[in-house]
């Protein structure tokens, strides 16, 4: 597919936005956060991303020639919200067509400038371009899907001797409706454009989308988080992934850790870490220190049934009122803590919540 130039009635419709900020804070749109929308590997993708749960129904298809768009091109997405929120907060105007010079793009989400960088930003917006999207999210009709790509256009700009002098872009109505709504847009930390593995991108996003800054944290089945990560891998494969990420904590401002219930069902943890800084390694619920593989239960094995290595009585709470459809197969009675208080020399039952 090649790069296609905006059309007479795009241009019409659209105003030319230059992106002027040199150094906003990084944003990301919450609904790419939590859903999987992207290949997590740099390996070429051509099978479709199908997930349908609790209503949510999103399907993503890639071109042979390009490719899906991978979680590092999704850097550039990154890029334009927080662009166009860091232009909307100053009180200017914005627009869905965008306009850059790829030494702009590429420095902000931690690149190099090189030749072969900016080949590779190129590629990059091709496989955006070329990627397809339908989902029911935030359709008002219910079934109903919105189709779009990444990017609907973009266009390389050259002076009259053939140098590049900029990049234009158009960003789907989608996307920039999400990214100009306060309630769908978080701040990341920048430390996330260096990390290098495509599971370790992944998990921070869903950890800072569904966990945020909630002192106690929120944990996720890991079947559950296979599903949203739609991932080619297999699961046992995916499990091995996410014990090496709990063992190597990678993700900045989180501490995971991994909890077993009775029945053998694994669990991912996760919570803030103190001071915004990583764990130096944590395997169980309620420990801190590396459990040696080997020991006990290693945590790169699957729990036997009925073991829990929690050294309460249950793991804490899932994170129901949040994110409904993350859990969406517990009964909240099955997952509250309960604990005793003395009120008046009697013994009364409260939950934790």
């Amino acid at each position: 597919m090649t790069k296609k130039q905006p059309t007479t009635s795009d241009r019409a419709q659209l105003e030319l936005f230059y992106a002027c900020s040199a150094d906003p804070a990084p944003r990301d749109a919450q609904d790419l956060m939590a859903y999987p929308f992207f290949s997590l590997s740099k390996s070429h993708r051509v099978k479709p991303i199908d997930y349908a749960v609790a209503g949510v129904v999103i399907r993503v298809e890639a071109v042979p020639e390009h490719g899906m768009a991978t979680i590092w091109d999704a850097d550039i997405l990154i890029w334009a919200a927080s662009q166009l929120v860091e232009a909307r907060d100053a009180g200017l105007r914005t627009s869905r067509l965008m306009a850059a010079t790829p030494y702009e793009i590429l420095t902000f989400i931690g690149r190099g400038v090189s030749a072969r960088d900016y080949m590779r930003l190129k590629a990059a917006l091709d496989r955006l371009q070329s990627t397809t999207v339908a989902t029911t999210i935030r359709q008002p009709a219910s079934g109903r899907r919105h189709r779009f790509s990444w990017i609907n256009e973009w266009v390389e700009r050259t002076d009259h001797a053939g140098r590049p002098l900029g990049i234009e872009l158009i960003v789907p109505d989608w996307f920039y409706s999400a990214v100009l709504d306060d309630t769908l847009i978080l701040t990341i930390d920048p430390s996330y454009f260096s990390l290098t593995g495509g599971f370790d991108r992944w998990l921070y996003r869903i950890v800072r989308k569904h966990g945020g800054r909630q002192r106690g944290g929120w944990r996720f089945e890991f079947r559950h988080l296979y599903l949203k990560s739609g991932s080619l891998s297999p699961f046992k494969r995916f499990a091995f992934e996410l014990r090496d990420i709990v063992r190597r904590q990678p993700l900045p401002g989180y501490i995971l850790s991994i909890e077993f219930e009775i029945g053998g069902k694994t669990l991912l943890a996760f919570e803030p870490a103190p001071c915004g800084k990583t764990g130096d390694g944590l395997v169980l619920s309620g420990t801190r220190p590396i459990v040696p593989s080997g020991t006990g239960v290693s945590c790169y094995r699957e729990p036997k049934s009925g073991l829990t290595h929690c050294k309460s009585d249950e793991n804490r709470t899932l994170n129901l009122e949040s994110n409904p459809e993350s859990n969406f197969c517990r009964a909240r009675d099955h997952v509250e803590n309960r604990v005793e208080t003395r009120v008046s020399g009697t013994a009364e039952t409260r939950n934790d919540r």
